[in-house]
């Protein structure tokens, strides 16, 4: 028996009962399974980007609407600022939210309706001037290191204007700035921007050109991308900076630029130094240079000496002096070696000689005589004339020979006797005894 209105039994044995968790998961699964990465363009509509950093979005057009979320590692690359009413293209995976059953997007990429195309001029028009040699590094100009006059090509109402002259105030504020105001957005900005950058080229005013505009769109910035730009700057005879959006926005204004900024404040900084750096290296400067100063004059000083003493030696009157001593000198030589005075001096010696000489015969005349009179005293004390004084005779034979006895007479012989008073001959007696 059954109950009115109740299933048949087969039917409850057969049917297959789906959690909400069971089926949302099994919508998802054959959502991403089935279609691969899309391309959708639409409308923002209820933009939010809560404090995770994800951004949340309707994407719509005239008859539906698709809801979409864009994770913070995505978003925080965009290079526009999602909001309500912007048309935009976006590259998504289809998905379904499980915990509140919702169909969504996840965005993987996303920009702004028409970019595409734009990005692809892009390419091909920085390709051709590329091959022209427009972008060649060797063809950049240098940037001056110290600018005295900066002309900044930009709008006159923008915030780049205003941190321009912010950070050149606050660094070096001894540099001039001029305002070259243009539009820069628009398609009265590529031939109004060309033409100021002639009028500066031709001017010949300044030291460098900043052509700078604050952050944007492709679209806002597409004037920088223009062509007749892009030759303008290669052409002109100053040095151009160029400082065009945020860091990650590249145009084809910055390539054919001779310096690249990624921001206005950025290229500010990079024009003018620092005005404290500036200074110490002044001060280091100064310091090297009174350093060095002072080594030259040390040197010069001693040089100057050393010449001053030189000079001194061969001034007149030095040398005036020197002259006379040295003929003094010669003249006491000459008076030295003249035939007077030389015989004077001979004089002179001859008399000293002389008195020398003189005392020293009368010394040794005296000195010979008390020698002398002594020898004589010594002598008479052996002499034989003392003897014969006291009455002795001294005989000598024919032949001169002392007759010392007897035996060497002989009878007859002649004798040469020698007495006191003088001498005379006596003849040898023979005696009775000897026969002699």
């Amino acid at each position: 028996m059954s109950v009115p209105g109740s299933p048949p039994e087969n039917l409850i044995e057969t049917r297959e009962i789906f959690t909400p968790r069971e089926l949302t998961r099994l919508a998802r699964d054959l959502l991403e399974d089935t279609f691969p990465l899309i391309w959708i363009e639409g409308e923002i509509s209820n933009c939010s980007r809560p404090a995770s950093g994800h951004l949340y979005f309707n994407l719509k057009d005239a008859q539906a609407q698709v809801r979409c979320a864009m994770f913070k590692p995505k978003s925080q690359y965009l290079r526009f600022k999602p909001a309500d009413g912007v048309h935009v293209l976006a590259r998504a995976r289809v998905s379904l939210y499980e915990a509140r059953g919702e169909f969504q997007l996840i965005v993987e990429h996303l920009e702004q309706a028409g970019e595409g195309a734009l990005l692809q001029a892009f390419e091909q028009l920085k390709a051709r001037l590329a091959a022209e040699g427009l972008f060649a590094v060797a063809r950049k100009r240098p940037i001056p290191s110290l600018p005295r006059r900066i002309g900044v090509v930009t709008s006159a109402n923008g915030a780049a204007i205003r941190d321009v002259l912010s950070v050149i105030a606050r660094r070096f504020p001894l540099a001039e700035v001029d305002l070259l105001p243009v539009p820069v957005q628009g398609t009265q900005a590529p031939p109004a921007i060309v033409a100021m950058i002639e009028a500066a080229s031709r001017a010949q005013r300044h030291d460098v050109l900043l052509l700078t505009r604050g952050g944007g769109s492709i679209e806002d910035l597409w004037a920088f991308n223009d062509e007749r730009l892009a030759r303008a700057i290669v052409a002109c005879r100053i040095p151009i900076v160029t400082a065009v959006g945020h860091e990650v926005d590249f145009t084809i204004a910055d390539f054919a630029a001779d310096l690249r900024a990624p921001t206005p404040s950025a290229a500010a900084e990079l024009l003018v130094p620092d005005a404290g750096e500036f200074r110490r290296r002044i001060e280091r400067d100064r310091t090297q240079l009174a350093a060095c100063l002072r080594r030259t004059l040390r040197d010069l000083s001693q040089h100057a000496d050393r010449t001053h003493a030189r000079l001194r030696s061969l001034h007149p009157r030095v040398r005036l002096r020197a002259g006379r001593e040295r003929l003094r000198g010669l003249r006491t030589r000459l008076h030295l070696v003249h035939p007077r005075s030389r015989l004077g001096h001979a004089r002179d010696r001859l008399g000293a000689l002389s008195a020398r000489l003189q005392r020293s015969t009368v010394t040794n005349l005296r000195e010979s005589r008390q020698h002398l009179q002594a020898l004589a005293r010594a002598l008479d004390g052996v002499s034989p004339l003392a003897t014969l004084q006291r009455g002795y005779a001294i005989l000598t034979d024919p032949e001169g020979r002392l007759v010392r006895s007897p035996a060497m007479t002989a009878p007859g012989m002649p004798l040469q006797a020698r007495v006191a008073g003088g001498e005379f001959t006596v003849r040898v007696e023979p005696t009775g005894e000897s026969g002699k």
